[in-house]
């Protein structure tokens, strides 16, 4: 039902900037958050940011005041990340949610995650 294309990995020195991109298609049920996880070696994934329809967004405390999450109308999802530290270091997947609707009649956020193929992020010192 969504399918979620990736760009802008690479390597990067720390305190330099990259850009994540991640293009997004819907079939018939529209997005109604897309976020962006990251996952180490042999370290758990970890949601780094999320950002609904309404504009709600949430950050991982280790990238408050670095990283910027945005979206665009054609639901086009961005992850602005500067003053990137060796810790940054991981695989980048977005994800995205699709709105539903309960017996009631009543619209919320599918918690089930659509993915991306990941990208591949390194920072070096």
């Amino acid at each position: 039902q969504v399918q979620l294309v990736e760009s802008g990995g690479g390597s990067v020195q720390a305190g330099g900037s990259l850009q994540l991109s991640c293009a997004a298609s819907e079939n018939i049920n529209p997005i109604c958050r897309m976020g962006w996880y990251r996952q180490a070696p042999g370290k758990e994934r970890e949601l780094v940011s999320s950002i609904s329809t309404d504009g709600t967004t949430t950050y991982a405390d280790s990238v408050k005041g670095r990283f910027t999450i945005s979206q665009n109308s054609k639901n086009t999802l961005y992850l602005q990340m500067n003053s990137l530290k060796t810790e940054d270091t991981a695989v980048y997947h977005c994800a995205a949610n699709l709105k539903r609707y309960s017996r009631l009649g009543l619209a919320w956020c599918d918690g089930h995650n659509y993915w991306g193929q990941g990208t591949q992020v390194t920072v070096s010192s």
